[in-house]
């Protein structure tokens, strides 16, 4: 066992409408920190866990639980949320996450490499998190959608790229 010195303590909320996402997210999670995990399968119970809680991490599938209203909720509590989806893995949804303030995006097929991804979230900044998981996440938008599947959103694509470059320390600290 690895274990995850970033993740370790930290209170984090699970939210998906199926029961074995919830159970591969905490038997990953388990497996390199000690960490506190709350899960929940519908929008009441997460919405009820965000206004009782602080978290340090919120982990939220887009379909099936509203997971776009719950990131507006999660971000305005000042909650780091990450997108996590595999119906819901299209440039639209892509787009949608971030410009409501997610700090990345996960397709569930993806899973096995939960725990060194949410240690980048919590420990790179903004800016060098989105980098990084559009490296990964534009190679599989390139494979399914093909090479131009941002020229429909092209100057919000140019706009978020222009941010993304600016020159800041990638290291939260």
């Amino acid at each position: 066992m690895v274990s995850s010195e970033i993740l370790q303590d930290k209170l984090i909320l699970a939210v998906d409408d199926e029961e074995d996402v919830l159970d591969i997210i905490e038997e990953e999670l388990s497996e390199s920190a000690n960490i506190t995990l709350h899960r929940a399968t519908t929008f009441e119970k997460a919405q009820q866990y965000l206004v009782s809680y602080t978290y340090d991490l919120v982990i939220l599938d887009i379909m099936g639980v509203r997971g776009f209203d719950l990131l507006q909720i999660a971000n305005n509590a000042g909650f780091p949320v990450v997108m996590l989806t595999a119906h819901a893995f299209t440039p639209e949804a892509l787009k949608k996450s971030i410009e409501l303030g997610a700090r990345a995006y996960l397709p569930k097929e993806k899973l096995g490499s939960l725990t060194p991804f949410l240690e980048d979230v919590l420990k790179l900044n903004y800016h060098s998190v989105w980098q990084k998981a559009l490296d990964h996440v534009g190679t599989l938008f390139n494979k399914k959608f093909g090479s131009d599947w941002r020229k429909t959103e092209d100057d919000f694509w140019k706009d978020f790229e222009k941010k993304l470059s600016v020159d800041e320390g990638a290291i939260i600290k």
